[in-house]
């Protein structure tokens, strides 16, 4: 760094100007006067940084102790990419031809956080909070929409804490497109329109990652589109495909069908060749808007009403279902093995009715069952790297829109606007959807 008194050729003019000698002046007063002078200076089309001196007593620049920098939106400069910039804060006193050693600074970004750390909806708010910084290997995405999903119900009501390194903000899946790159990240660029999945942090406006979690968001896709796939086809593909190990011309059975993961579940199912997806739901409504869908199910049945199990027997000739997709637990436990078929596997992804149930093991003996549960978001990073490579390579490219010619789409419940993010939790928390809860950012 260059210092000396070359630096401060007119250093007088300055005390003259203030009418108290330099050294006498408080830190805050010399701030003050200095910050009169401070220049902001565009960097680009979303960037911007501002030059803020320390000094110690007695010395104008010959001292100069460090320059904080601010970055907004833009991958963070080094001393080599500011060298040269200049700070003339008047009447000729100094020319500061390099400033070294920077500092970034968190600037505000909006979120919607918990009063409270936890509890009911009424708990949901539009807050601030510093916005993160890529380390090594992340990005920072600046976030166009987000999904909705049920762990976020329970993380909010203090019953799901996020995995250990995650951020305490709710909602892991959002669209959006890349802001900042960290260091040694060479795949992506800034400005890339992107999808990603996250251990927490979706309920705001900016988002860092691993660049292992996000890919590239189609262009025939919204961001709205785009938001509603990490979470529930990642958790539907693992379920079917690396849990359960689904084999063409295999018979499926799907709860929860008309969810999110349910609806992309039936479909992956279709996709991969299953032969019969028999799919539950609660209301007759629901229902009838699967046997809508393009790549819907072959068979449904309201488990209100129906015995599902004998739905799955009479549609796969007694034969029984080679994978059953549940996320209900004890109420749907003895129908569910009643459903599998011999060599049968049940990937469990929840226990909305409750995890306590009276088990009758012979079944899962003589009918050689693998019964497996699996969760995704608790999933050690390379894990889950590995599963969005597959599925970027093998399912992505096929899913459209609602009104698109792909085989696979997405289908949205309802839009909000993050503002009314009380009434899009409600709106889950309802059993109400068919298909998923975006959230835009705006």
């Amino acid at each position: 760094m260059t210092t000396g008194h070359s630096w401060c050729r007119n250093f007088a003019s300055v005390r003259n100007f203030i009418g108290t000698p330099w050294e006498n002046l408080s830190r805050v007063r010399r701030l003050a006067i200095l910050g009169l002078f401070l220049p902001f200076k565009q960097l680009g089309k979303d960037s911007i940084y501002v030059s803020i001196l320390y000094f110690r007593p007695f010395c104008f620049l010959n001292s100069l102790k460090r320059c904080q920098v601010v970055i907004l939106n833009k991958k963070v400069l080094g001393p080599s990419q500011i060298l040269g910039f200049s700070v003339a804060i008047g009447f000729g006193a100094c020319k500061m031809m390099d400033i070294g050693q920077h500092v970034t600074r968190h600037i505000a970004m909006r979120a919607i956080l918990i009063k409270d750390g936890k509890g009911p909806v009424e708990n949901l708010y539009l807050g601030e909070v510093p916005t993160p910084t890529p380390g090594p290997g992340q990005v920072l995405v600046k976030i166009k929409a987000f999904g909705l999903n049920r762990m976020d119900i329970s993380q909010r009501e203090g019953q799901y804490p996020p995995p250990a390194g995650s951020s305490i903000i709710l909602g892991v899946e959002f669209s959006g497109h890349i802001s900042a790159l960290g260091a040694g990240v060479s795949d992506w660029k800034v400005n890339d329109e992107v999808l990603g999945l996250a251990g927490g942090g979706a309920y705001a406006e900016f988002i860092v990652l691993p660049s292992s979690h996000i890919l590239h968001k189609p262009s025939h896709l919204s961001w709205t589109e785009a938001a509603s796939i990490p979470e529930n086809f990642l958790t539907a593909f693992q379920a079917l495909v690396l849990s359960a190990e689904l084999k063409k011309g295999g018979n499926v059975l799907v709860h929860a069908a008309a969810s999110g993961v349910g609806v992309s579940a039936i479909q992956l199912a279709r996709f991969y060749g299953a032969k019969t997806v028999t799919a539950t739901a609660s209301t007759k409504e629901k229902l009838d808007w699967l046997l809508t869908l393009p790549l819907g199910p072959t068979h449904v049945a309201n488990y209100k009403t129906e015995d599902f199990s004998q739905t799955v027997k009479k549609a796969t000739d007694n034969k029984g279902a080679d994978v059953v997709v549940d996320f209900v637990g004890k109420t749907h436990w003895e129908r569910n093995i009643e459903s599998l078929a011999v060599d049968g596997h049940m990937t469990v992804l929840a226990l909305l009715s409750g995890s306590r149930a009276d088990v009758d093991l012979s079944p899962i003996l003589y009918k050689r069952l693998r019964i497996q549960g699996s969760t995704l978001r608790s999933r050690s990073v390379p894990y889950q790297a590995d599963l969005i490579d597959r599925f970027g390579r093998e399912v992505l490219k096929h899913i459209t829109g609602l009104q698109g010619p792909g085989p696979i789409r997405v289908y949205i419940h309802k839009v909000y606007p993050w503002t009314d993010i009380q009434d899009a939790h409600r709106e889950m928390q309802s059993n109400a959807n068919s298909g998923k809860i975006i959230v835009e950012v705006v």
